[in-house]
């Protein structure tokens, strides 16, 4: 978790942030927004099992999202050591294109129509990445259910989120708009996609080669 969270600093930081009235981060952990307003709610220090002050902790609450980030600096400091929630990090074992447009639609869940069809996008380029091309989108995934590329949950899963790009395109009066909820279930679904496709096989993979050494 403490590299989890010195990653999240590191990818995120205008400069290294600090305890003040003001987080000062790149975008908001929770709806994205860039240089987003985080004001303080709150501040308190916490002690260790001697009751010795070791931590001091800030909450700051995002004036967009109204998401709330908690982060920590070691007692007599003001550099944040710690901080929840952590970002969303798109790994770098995932196809260029794919992992593009995953970045875009992380980026842009603001704009949930938008963000739904980079987020669908991203599915179809992992999918044809895995030699499914053929097809209306829902169908390929079925496939890769059918074939075990994916597990027949996935695939459910794919039917209970907004995946079809071309509603948002031609939409008539009767669509109904979709909504960062919408939007978010739907990066949800593509970021686990690509950990299942890709980020897994990957670390399976490198912890092989590292038990061999």
């Amino acid at each position: 978790m403490a590299a989890e969270s010195e990653e999240y600093i590191n990818k995120n930081k205008l400069a290294m942030p600090k305890l003040e009235n003001q987080l000062q981060l790149k975008k908001c952990p929770h709806c994205n927004v860039d240089r987003p307003s985080l004001h303080e709610v709150t501040h308190f220090g916490t002690n260790n099992y001697n009751n010795t002050v070791t931590r001091i902790w800030r909450t700051y609450q995002c004036s967009r999202c109204g998401g709330v980030v908690l982060a920590g600096a070691k007692h007599g400091t003001s550099e944040i050591s710690e901080m929840y929630p952590n970002s969303i990090i798109i790994s770098e074992t995932i196809p260029a294109r794919a992992k593009e447009y995953l970045e875009q639609a992380v980026d842009s869940i603001h704009a949930p129509a938008g963000a739904i069809m980079l987020a669908a996008s991203s599915i179809d380029a992992m999918l044809k990445n895995k030699g499914y091309k053929e097809g209306a989108l829902y169908l390929r995934i079925n496939k890769a259910a059918e074939e075990h590329l994916i597990t027949a949950e996935m695939s459910k899963w794919a039917h209970q989120v907004r995946l079809d790009a071309n509603e948002q395109r031609h939409a008539d009066e009767d669509f109904v708009l979709p909504t960062e909820e919408d939007a978010k279930r739907t990066i949800d679904f593509a970021l686990a996609l690509a950990e299942f496709l890709f980020v897994l096989p990957s670390k399976v993979a490198k912890g092989i080669e590292d038990t061999k050494k």
